[in-house]
């Protein structure tokens, strides 16, 4: 589970700071996906930024699985992230020199983790993920192989690579058409209940935003609940 707690976040400006966080507090469950829509400019990255433990807030609480990221330094904020939490970043930012199935057994070879034993284990899982996210007869393609859904559905693959108990999703949408935008939705909603994930899903597109279990807007850094329903996954 994740859980952000009064938190806010400041960043210079001239010679005052700015705001890009106010006191803003959020709790995703396991097998739940929160929506979380708003302006550009509202602090939606900002949060998501403190939520992945990029960003250490100046004040509040950021508790993923009973531990509060925001206590922790650099490293272990870092081994926490690794172990903990899976980002599916706007751009697919695959290695173009890597196949899709060797773009999730690189994850393997980060931080303790890294394993030449477990290499046959790792290719495995590697393989299961691609096909459950249909893409098991694209496992030796690279990046400019695959259609820009394909690629957003290795990113995602990816992100799931280490087993993480919450997934941080930015605008998984930006780049495609509504179809694939749609396909790539179900594709989260479908994982997140499977996997039992805690996830966080920032978009601008508000045509997704009731089929997921809670929506939250945010406006100049501040969390309120949308005027959006937000019914249970079928």
């Amino acid at each position: 589970m994740i859980q952000l707690d009064d938190v806010t976040l400041t960043f210079p400006d001239g010679d005052g700071r700015v705001t890009a966080v106010d006191h803003a507090s959020l709790t995703a469950h396991p097998g739940t996906v929160t929506g979380i829509t708003g302006p550009s400019g509202s602090g939606k990255s900002s949060l998501l930024a403190v939520a992945a433990t990029l960003i250490r807030p100046d004040s509040g609480r950021v508790m993923i699985d009973g531990v509060d990221a925001a206590r922790l330094g650099a490293r272990d904020a870092g081994d926490l992230r690794r172990d903990h939490v899976g980002i599916v970043f706007q751009q697919s930012n695959l290695l173009p020199s890597l196949t899709a199935l060797e773009q999730l057994c690189v994850m393997n070879e980060l931080g303790r983790r890294g394993s030449r034993a477990r290499r046959a284990e790792v290719a495995t899982r590697a393989e299961e993920l691609l096909a459950a996210v249909g893409l098991a007869e694209h496992r030796d393609k690279r990046p400019h192989q695959l259609s820009g859904g394909q690629r957003q559905r290795v990113n995602i693959a990816r992100a799931l690579m280490n087993e993480p108990s919450v997934l941080l999703v930015d605008e998984p949408t930006s780049a495609l058409d509504q179809e694939r935008g749609a396909a790539i939705i179900d594709l989260i909603l479908r994982l997140t209940g499977e996997l039992n994930t805690s996830t966080l899903l920032v978009t601008h597109d508000l045509v997704h935003l009731p089929r997921m279990h809670a929506v939250l807007n945010m406006v100049d850094g501040r969390l309120a609940p949308a005027a959006l329903p937000a019914p249970a996954l079928p």
